[in-house]
């Protein structure tokens, strides 16, 4: 059983993108080739904002975006410590300092009844992530950031890009939103990817022109920047698949939904979409204390299970000098400690949920 099953995806529509690949090497415009540009159009269509700018990889993307609100030394970023570090890993090489607020513990994304008392006057951003798959109240974390001076907020949407918040689409819900296009990710390229989103005409300017080493035009570089494009090939696979995106969507909403039936086994806290939500589902992640012998209990019935973020980032070593000991983000360490993702892709047969929720004890 494939934990993320990308050989099924890719013998559906195989014959397509290797007409895109034949495309982009018989054109030879491998960096910034017309692909990316369709992309662009066809990703910011489908999120609803304006503008979408294509870039190397999800980490990337929050680089360019901080760098385009002038974040640096001093400032403050506020974000969560139950996620993968390339969240706080940018604000701090941007020489900034990240701020965590914990968890909820029902969607396990920024509790929001938390970050005002977060926000100083050093803050320049807030950062929520979606993690496994559905957003952050982004609604009232807007509303907390309007209300202390129109805090920019940057949506770290790498795991969910497609889901929605109150009928509109992640990515599309803030002042800048970012997601990855690693091949793991819901829409996975094959290799590293990413995308910016925004509204803001100045904002996607400045993003663009980031990525590009900071050119404005030819032998012209009037601020600094990075090497944050897309990839043509990239962009050539990724069209195929967003074609798919919204039917692979729902049978990974059908998969969890056939989990959360068949999952009995009393010690085990099923993941929630909250109010609002719907959730891509990029991990079916549940909570046990009995962690290691049901992890041993699915390996024996030959099928993969995954602790992602099992040592959060407050206790990471890189971040020690941030003075956190165990206990400050009690929800966060909760989830850490007791997190345990299942086999999710849209082509998870019948037969093999039921293996998955026989091995749980259900």
């Amino acid at each position: 059983m494939e934990f993320i099953d990308l050989k099924s995806q890719q013998a559906r529509i195989r014959e397509k993108i290797d007409g895109r690949i034949k495309a982009v090497l018989e054109h030879g415009r491998y960096v910034l080739g017309p692909e990316v540009t369709e992309l662009e159009e066809k990703l910011a269509h489908y999120v609803g904002v304006k503008h979408c700018i294509g870039a190397s990889s999800g980490t990337d993307t929050l680089l360019i975006a901080m760098m385009a609100l002038g974040i640096g030394p001093g400032d403050e970023v506020i974000t969560v410590p139950y996620t993968w570090i390339s969240t706080a890993e940018m604000i701090a090489l941007l020489g900034a300092t990240p701020v965590f607020v914990d968890i909820d513990e029902e969607s396990w994304n920024m509790d929001v009844s938390r970050l005002e008392a977060a926000i100083s006057e050093r803050t320049k951003a807030i950062m929520p992530v979606g993690i496994f798959g559905q957003t952050a109240d982004m609604t009232a974390i807007n509303e907390i950031a309007a209300r202390h001076g129109n805090i920019p907020v940057i949506e770290d949407a790498a795991q969910s890009f497609g889901a929605t918040h109150h009928g509109q689409k992640s990515c599309g819900l803030s002042t800048i939103g970012s997601t990855s296009f690693f091949p793991s990710k819901p829409l996975g390229a094959y290799g590293d990817g990413g995308a910016l989103f925004t509204d803001d005409d100045r904002l996607a300017g400045a993003m663009r022109q980031i990525g590009v080493h900071g050119q404005a035009r030819k032998h012209h570089h009037p601020v600094l920047g990075i090497n944050g494009r897309l990839d043509t090939l990239q962009a050539a696979i990724l069209l195929e698949k967003i074609e798919i995106f919204d039917d692979e969507i729902e049978k990974r909403q059908h998969v969890a939904a056939e989990y959360g039936k068949g999952i009995n086994n009393d010690s085990v806290t099923l993941p929630r979409v909250a109010n609002g939500n719907t959730s891509v589902y990029a991990q079916y992640t549940i909570l046990t204390p009995d962690r290691e012998s049901l992890a041993g209990s699915l390996a024996k019935a030959n099928v993969p299970s995954v602790s992602y973020y099992a040592v959060p980032l407050h206790l990471q070593p890189v971040f020690s000098s941030l003075g956190h000991i165990k206990g400050d983000f009690p929800v966060t360490e909760k989830v850490a400690n007791l997190g345990l993702s299942l086999p999710m892709n849209p082509y998870l047969s019948g037969e093999e949920i039921q293996r998955v929720c026989g091995a749980l004890g259900s």
